[in-house]
């Protein structure tokens, strides 16, 4: 079978990926720019790779009309202020192309929307499961609640929550329940509801058998990390300084953090478990959704991560648009030194930031990612998904991937911290020598006045840090 994958280099896309492609299915994986699409070298000569923005009409004429079945896996819910209308005219152009198609089956993954008040995120999640059920196609909606797995938002908050905070001042939301559900069982539910005709034009929710209150969820989170933790909610927190605190304390971007608030107060409770029975699959519990969450990790297994979508900025730019790095009207700080060996230092290089730190001054990084939080930025928190792999798109702290080629041994990336104007820091090796470029172009006055005032500390920075990577 022909299957359209929007989302592809998603949270859910690229797991969802490897299971269609050995399911025997040809997949036809739409991304917005395949500059930031690196799927496994054992996938590439099984899939054909399509750049398609769905608020883009144009765009989609990329789509072949002969395709059997597709999955609809795009949100915005931080994009933009405006995500409502965006993830509406979205859901509207890709019903329209897939009229034009012969698909017979659309597979849209939404959120649980069971309460008569919606928060705006789940409110345009159902607006956008109403625009899709008017194509001439079959349409399976599946509703999920918080989704748990290696990578994924609200594991990675939860995880910050609890391992930074002994003790929680929480607002009175922590007592609302939900039924969290695993990863590996989303990617089993979304892989067999695909051409299943007893799914056709049909919702269903989708959770594991545990019903929880966050508060209960990230005690037994505490408890699994053997860390005792107390918690203890107040009802004077409004969502705009529970968002605060949120931003603040764990990786997430303020947008998101909104986002996320404004759906914790709603119950998000399965309705029954008929899917389960459907497709023969019996969901993890809560604490084995973590314990495989934690294995994979430990491994150094983790697939994909929403930090590494733009949904994790404020930024949302091709990346071909800045793989260039300028010269004119640029201030540019550049150094070499002779590495004792090429394959160490690449590995150094591949291995920079997230645990391992700047390898030099991290604690200078480190106050600089406490400033860029309190300016609204992104902070230091992202870290990075693998712990030795790197691929355009991919986060990296407070800086964006932009290209990564081991074999070259080239490394280039942009900042996306708070800051008057805009950042690049190369790393590149030229015969028996690592070059490393900090590049920036500045905004106006302001951004020459910035330059100059972290000068003094790039002497020290710079110089250390690749004195640390050539040894």
């Amino acid at each position: 079978m022909r299957i359209l994958l929007t989302g592809s280099s998603g949270y859910i896309g690229k797991r969802l990926l490897p299971i269609l492609v050995e399911s025997g299915h040809e997949v036809i994986c739409c991304v917005r720019d395949t500059s930031r699409f690196s799927p496994p070298e054992s996938l590439k000569s099984r899939i054909n790779i399509i750049e398609v923005d769905l608020l883009n009409e144009a765009s989609l004429k990329n789509i072949p009309k002969h395709i059997d079945g597709a999955f609809y896996l795009v949100h915005s819910m931080s994009a933009s202020e405006d995500y409502e209308v965006l993830e509406q005219r979205s859901a509207e152009n890709f019903r329209k192309a897939m009229n034009a198609t012969q698909v017979q089956h659309v597979v849209y993954l939404s959120g649980i929307v069971n309460e008569s008040s919606l928060s705006k995120h789940l409110t345009s999640r159902k607006n956008v499961e109403k625009e899709l059920s008017k194509g001439d196609y079959n349409l399976t909606t599946l509703r999920a609640g918080i989704i748990l797995g290696s990578g994924s938002a609200s594991f990675e908050i939860m995880r910050d929550l609890v391992e930074k905070l002994p003790i929680m001042i929480t607002p009175k939301w922590l007592n609302t329940r939900c039924q969290p559900i695993g990863i590996s069982d989303v990617i089993s539910i979304l892989s067999k509801t695909l051409l299943n005709t007893k799914t056709y034009n049909q919702d269903f929710d989708i959770g594991g058998p545990d019903v929880l209150s966050y508060k209960e969820m990230l005690l037994e989170f505490g408890s699994m990390r053997n860390l005792k933790r107390y918690i203890y909610t107040i009802p004077v927190m409004t969502p705009k300084i529970s968002s605060y605190w949120l931003y603040f304390v764990t990786s997430t971007s303020y947008p998101l953090a909104i986002a996320l608030v404004n759906s914790m107060k709603i119950e998000v409770i399965c309705r029954n478990d008929d899917i389960n029975h459907i497709l023969g699959i019996q969901p993890l519990s809560y604490q084995s959704a973590l314990e495989r969450a934690f294995s994979k990790i430990e491994r150094n297994e983790v697939v994909s991560s929403w930090k590494d979508a733009f949904i994790s900025s404020d930024f949302n730019f091709n990346i071909s648009e800045f793989i260039e790095v300028p010269s004119f009207g640029c201030f540019k700080d550049k150094r070499e030194m002779a590495h004792n060996d090429r394959v160490q230092c690449i590995d150094k290089i591949w291995s920079i930031g997230g645990e391992k730190g700047w390898y030099y001054g991290t604690w200078l990084w480190q106050v600089r990612g406490f400033f860029d939080k309190l300016a609204g930025g992104v902070g230091i928190r992202r870290g990075r998904t693998s712990e030795d792999s790197l691929n355009a798109g991919d986060a990296l702290d407070f800086w964006r991937v932009l290209y990564a080629d081991k074999e070259e041994g080239r490394l280039l990336l942009y900042a996306e911290m708070k800051l008057p104007g805009d950042a690049w820091l190369e790393f590149k090796i030229e015969g028996d020598k690592l070059v490393q470029t900090a590049t920036f172009r500045p905004l106006g006055l302001l951004g020459r006045l910035y330059w100059y005032s972290v000068l003094p500390f790039h002497g020290y920075i710079f110089k250390g840090m690749l004195t640390k990577l050539t040894q």
